[in-house]
C-alpha cells in the first residue's frame, strides 16, 4: 500500500480502501470513523510507513509505524465495496475525495477540532489492568521523590523526540522548577530552540495534583516558556479547568499518558518497568 502511494495513479488505484472502526460501548458493536488513506500530504516515503525496534522481555522485535489520513468522506456506499470487488474502484459511487487522492495524490483530510476541554479523573488514570505499571514507579521512588524527576525528564523526551536537552535543577534551588529544557521547532538552519519548564509530581493514584501545584509551576513561566507537568497521578478537575480556562501553556503528562508511553517505547510488563527502572 505505501509503495504504491507514491506511485502513479494506477498504482493508487490498485490499494484497497481501509475502513476505520473504533469499539463501541456494548458487545460487538462497532462505530465507523472514516475511510483512509495511506501516507498524508507532508510525509515523505521516509516518513509514512517506518520500521521501529522495540523490546518486551529482554528481547528485542521489530514492528512497523504506519501513518494513515482519514479523508473527508461521509457515507460510504455499499454499491461502491461492491464496485471495488468488481474491479472498478473509481465507479460513480466512489467518493469524490478517494478519486481525488487516486487521481490527483490529492489528500483531502477530515479536520475535527477537538471540543474537549479538559480530561477528567477517569480519562487520566490508566485502566485497572495497567495500573501496576504507574504503582512500581511510585514504589520505586518512594523513599526519595526527588529522584522520580530524572525519571520524569525521561518521560517527557519520550512524549517528544525534538526535546534537544533537559537539565535538571537543584532541589534547594530550583525556583519552582525541577527542570529546564529546549523543545527544537523547525528544521535545520531554520530552526527555533524554545524553552520549557519541567515539573514532576510523583503522587499515588488516589492523590491529585492541586491548584497549588500548578500555581507554583505557571508563577514560574519565564516569557515564551511552555511548562510540562508530568505526575504519576492526575490533575484535579478545578486545577485542569484552570489550565485550560486562561490559557496556560502547560502539557499535562498523567499516570495514563506514562502508560502509553512505555507501552510506544515497548516497556509493557512489570519485569520491564523495573529493568527500565534500574537507571534512575
Amino acid at each position: 500500500m505505501f509503495e504504491h502511494r507514491h506511485g502513479t495513479t494506477v498504482s493508487r488505484a490498485s490499494i484497497p480502501p481501509v475502513l476505520v472502526f473504533t469499539k463501541a460501548s456494548s458487545f460487538r458493536d462497532v462505530e465507523f470513523l472514516g475511510l483512509a488513506v495511506p501516507g498524508a500530504a507532508d510525509l515523505t516515503s521516509n516518513d509514512d510507513l517506518v520500521a521501529v525496534w522495540k523490546q518486551r522481555q529482554e528481547k528485542r522485535f521489530q514492528n512497523y509505524q504506519a501513518k494513515l489520513t482519514i479523508l473527508d468522506a461521509g457515507t460510504i456506499r455499499r454499491q461502491w465495496i461492491e464496485d471495488i470487488k468488481q474491479g472498478n474502484p473509481l465507479s460513480a459511487n466512489c467518493p469524490a475525495t478517494w478519486k481525488a487522492w487516486v487521481e490527483k495524490g490529492v489528500y483531502r483530510a477530515l479536520k475535527a477540532p477537538c471540543v474537549l476541554e479538559h480530561r477528567t479523573k477517569l480519562e487520566q488514570l490508566p485502566s485497572p489492568e495497567d495500573r501496576a505499571i504507574v504503582e512500581t514507579i511510585r514504589a520505586h521512588f518512594l523513599d526519595d521523590e526527588v529522584r522520580f524527576e530524572k525519571c520524569a525528564a525521561k518521560i517527557a523526551e519520550l512524549m517528544s523526540p525534538r526535546i534537544i536537552s533537559l537539565d535538571l535543577t537543584r532541589a534547594t534551588r530550583d525556583g519552582g522548577r525541577d527542570g529546564i529544557g529546549k523543545y527544537k521547532l523547525g528544521e535545520s538552519a531554520s530552526a527555533v530552540d524554545v524553552s520549557f519548564a519541567l515539573e514532576a509530581k510523583c503522587y499515588s493514584l488516589s492523590s491529585s495534583v492541586g491548584i497549588a501545584d500548578l500555581s507554583r509551576l505557571i508563577s514560574r513561566l519565564r516569557h515564551r516558556q511552555f511548562g510540562v507537568l508530568v505526575t504519576t497521578s492526575f490533575v484535579a478537575d478545578q486545577a485542569y479547568k484552570e489550565i485550560k480556562d486562561d490559557e496556560h501553556p502547560i502539557i499535562v503528562i498523567c499516570a495514563a499518558d506514562i502508560v502509553r508511553l512505555l507501552k510506544n517505547a515497548g516497556i509493557s510488563t512489570d519485569s520491564d518497568v523495573r529493568n527500565w527502572l534500574a537507571a534512575f
